[in-house]
């Protein structure tokens, strides 16, 4: 019987870019190795590059070739196969990232020494960031090991304990929602045209309510699902009133209005979507969300730009 290949084989293709960077040029030239970096390639020598041979990494660097050449550089992208298992090895020890992996899980780990002691959403904030360390890792990933299943373990039950902490009596169902659910893991819907208030809602149902939660946009007449929580229009389960706006009502329903940096935050978006008492960074931030919009081609998009500025405005608000 044949013998089996070695399963470090299994990806046999590589894709090689091979560049020649004008010297003349430092800026252009630091915005492409950038480029590469975020990529996830792998360095084999100056000038050339390594990665798995996949439809996105080639169309990746066929767009970076392009614009290498539109700087008076060249960029070549090759298809390589690994000579023999050694080989095969060291190819994918370039894209090993259980040391990253195992770093983030000992941070998240260690946040178990503020149970009980720490405010849990100040845990569950240093939570959030390290959820989205782990995204831009798992991002550049082409070979998941199981340090990556270590951290996704840490990640889930650190969750679970902030979320036991944060809500030991979670609001039951009602406004429409399953009888006995929870809010967690649930369908939040809002409607369209998304702006200040539906959008600062949506980041603090993700970072603060429901980290798993699956947010959709609803058309002007269309039907919100009968599993879903509505937030943000007439006739859903927190929507505005007299004199709060639904981000201030989500604060209230869910015990965050002690936070003083999210209370404040809800002044702004209050401002930004009722008017009342200005506030000075207001125009500021609206610049961005116009901005947010126009470089948007999705909903989507558009909510995970937003989701940058309310995540910086919080670490502002925090200082």
């Amino acid at each position: 019987m044949a013998k089996e290949r070695d399963p470090l084989r299994q990806v046999a293709r590589w894709l090689a870019f091979v560049t020649n960077l004008p010297a003349e040029d430092p800026a252009s030239r630091m915005r492409v190795l950038r480029t590469l970096e975020s990529l996830g390639c792998a360095v084999l020598r100056e000038g050339v590059y390594l990665l798995p041979d996949t439809p996105d990494n080639l169309q990746g660097l066929q767009r970076l070739a392009e614009h290498v050449a539109r700087l008076n550089g060249s960029g070549h992208t090759l298809r390589l196969e690994a000579l023999d298992d050694v080989q095969a090895k060291q190819f994918r020890g370039y894209f090993d990232r259980s040391a990253k992996y195992e770093e983030l899980a000992k941070t998240v780990e260690s946040l178990k020494a503020g149970f009980g002691i720490s405010d849990p959403v100040s845990i569950a904030r240093v939570l959030a960031k390290q959820k989205r360390e782990f995204e831009a890792i798992s991002a550049l990933d082409y070979f998941p090991s199981p340090s990556r299943e270590r951290a996704v373990h840490a990640l889930q039950e650190a969750q679970n304990a902030v979320n036991s902490m944060m809500f030991p009596d979670a609001p039951q169902a009602s406004h429409g929602c399953a009888e006995g659910g929870r809010y967690l893991r649930r369908i939040w819907a809002t409607r369209k045209p998304l702006w200040a208030d539906r959008l600062a809602c949506g980041w603090l149902i993700r970072r603060f309510i429901d980290p798993e939660a699956a947010l959709i946009w609803l058309d002007k007449t269309e039907p919100s699902p009968p599993t879903a929580v509505g937030y943000a229009f007439e006739g859903a389960a927190f929507s505005n009133n007299k004199s709060m706006v639904t981000f201030e009502q989500l604060l209230n329903g869910f015990g965050l209005q002690k936070n003083a940096t999210l209370t404040r935050l809800g002044a702004l978006v209050h401002y930004l979507d009722a008017g009342g008492t200005p506030v000075a960074e207001a125009a500021g931030v609206e610049t961005l969300l116009q901005g947010a919009r126009r470089r948007s081609s999705t909903d989507d998009e558009f909510f995970a730009e937003s989701e940058k500025t309310f995540d910086l405005l919080y670490e502002a608000y925090s200082e």
